[in-house]
């Protein structure tokens, strides 16, 4: 019990940077999820297989 008492700045940093770093990694893996270049087609050579391109050819 000393040592947590001794070491609970330490800890309390390290559980709040891992967290951090939890949250980064989700939220690095949610966005490779998401494809595209924003809509603007203008000089894509990858233009047809744009996921903004397909939608605006169905409306």
């Amino acid at each position: 019990m000393e040592w947590l008492a001794e070491n609970w700045g330490t800890i309390v940093v390290s559980l709040i940077l891992i967290a951090v770093v939890i949250v980064l990694v989700r939220v690095q893996i949610k966005g490779k999820n998401k494809t595209g270049c924003g809509g603007n087609c203008a000089g894509c050579s990858s233009c047809g297989s744009c996921p903004s391109a397909k939608k605006s050819e169905r409306t």
